[in-house]
């Protein structure tokens, strides 16, 4: 399983980005890429620096990608405690990737001003894409619009980047020669060869490996299948549990329009409304319950990326045990 990290930064004191759309698109093109079950997704909100090194080491991602802002002397800005800019240097983001060049294959730096960080983080990562200037939304948000487009669907890394620079040509966006890239091997992809393989021996419905944990009465099992957590399941079971979960997704996104979700009460108050829609709509109901029949509430916390989502997690778990 190839792992995509999201890390966003718009601190307080800094003009606002329209993050949640970069990272909806990256999801989106996720969702109907044919190798959509050979990835996972995850994303970090109002990153701090102490964040970069914790999610990392938790997620161990193949591709780890910025959006936020930079400043090409001081490096990137994340958040301190007081949601203030903090800049992470160049150097101190290469002494951070070398730690994690094992894991790592690709950085993208969606933020104005990174190519002098890119160059010092390609020092030990093979490709890393950075901004030679400043870049707008607009652009920022098609350029991974066709980089994931490319990327999920099985191209390498430099076809991958060169149709995110087609996509903002494609919409007569001028900022396309802004992207720049460092690679080393250009037939590198997130998806290689024994993915594929994989891909199609599972599609043949044949088991290629299967470890079995018994102890103390509970079993952990790992087929090389459609799995989540242990449990089998097939993939239109996987494709309506992430439907559900991106519905409940775009309706927090919705509400958060009205509330401060920077506060707890703000967070709550989004999460309450929330609820309140799915259980005043039948057929979204169902279809929630539906999905956590099949499910587990861990692949809805993966799913579900939203500053709200952990209110809401608490109510999934009690239509949970109502319904099982």
């Amino acid at each position: 399983m190839k792992k995509i990290l999201i890390l966003s930064a718009n601190p307080k004191d800094t003009s606002r980005l329209r993050l949640d759309e970069e990272v909806r698109e990256i999801q989106t093109a996720h969702r109907q890429a044919k190798n959509r079950e050979e990835i996972e997704i995850f994303s970090e909100w109002a990153v701090q620096v102490d964040d970069l090194r914790r999610t990392l080491l938790y997620h161990k991602p193949n591709i780890v990608h910025f959006c936020g802002h930079g400043v090409q002397d001081d490096g990137l800005a994340l958040e301190n405690k007081y949601g203030q800019t903090e800049y992470v240097s160049s150097e101190s983001l290469a002494g951070l990737f070398k730690l994690f060049d094992q894991d790592v294959e690709c950085v993208v730096l969606n933020a104005c001003y990174s190519e002098l960080q890119a160059e010092a983080i390609h020092q030990h990562i093979n490709c890393v894409i950075g901004m030679n200037k400043a870049v707008g939304d607009k652009a920022a948000i098609n350029f991974t619009v066709g980089f994931y487009d490319a990327l999920t669907n099985g191209r390498n890394y430099q076809d991958s980047f060169d149709f995110g620079c087609n996509a903002m040509d494609l919409k007569s966006i001028p900022e396309s020669q802004t992207p720049q890239i460092k690679i080393k091997d250009i037939s590198q992809s997130l998806l290689d060869s024994d993915s594929t393989d994989s891909k199609s021996k599972k599609e043949q419905g044949l088991m290629t490996g299967r470890n079995i944990k018994i102890g103390k009465g509970n079993y952990n099992e790992r087929i090389e299948g459609d799995y989540i957590q242990g449990n089998v399941y097939n993939a239109s079971q996987k494709r309506n549990l992430a439907e559900a979960a991106g519905e409940i997704q775009e309706l927090l996104k919705e509400l958060a329009k009205s509330y401060d979700t920077d506060s707890t009460y703000g967070k709550m108050q989004v999460a309450s409304e929330a609820i309140k829609t799915i259980e005043n709509n039948p057929e979204f109901k169902a279809r929630v319950i539906s999905a956590l029949k099949v499910g587990s509430i861990k692949a809805f916390e993966q799913i579900l990326n939203h500053p709200a989502a952990s209110f809401v997690i608490g109510a999934l778990e009690d239509w949970q045990k109502k319904n099982n």
